[in-house]
């Protein structure tokens, strides 16, 4: 049953190697190269927009996995879309960040 008051943003909206007509929806300066599942979800977390996810095939692509975050409706779907790509950004920059340091404590 389809669910009137939530959005669904799918990972290849944010997918910075992905053409417009292939499904991105975010101007390359805010896309994210190949996000993943997790990320997705832990941004939309942390803009509280209680999030469910799903692991599935996105309608145009669909010999290849992808997945979408459920998010509730707050605003217009572009203007979330790219609210969620800056976080998106912010959670891989932290990941990042957190992987040379676990390196670091991995060689001494």
């Amino acid at each position: 049953m389809k669910e009137y008051e939530r959005h669904v943003l799918w990972l290849d909206y944010f997918n910075s190697e992905l053409k417009r007509s292939q499904g991105r929806r975010v101007p390359l300066n805010a896309a994210t190269r190949a996000p993943a599942l997790q990320e997705l979800e832990d941004a939309c977390r942390r803009l509280n927009l209680q999030p469910t996810s799903q692991q599935a095939a996105y309608p145009s692509r669909r010999h290849e996995q992808s997945g979408y975050v459920s998010v509730r409706k707050a605003k217009p779907k572009q203007a979330l879309v790219l609210k969620v790509a800056k976080e998106l950004s912010v959670v891989r920059g932290q990941a990042q960040k957190r992987q040379p340091q676990a390196q670091k404590d991995r060689k001494k």
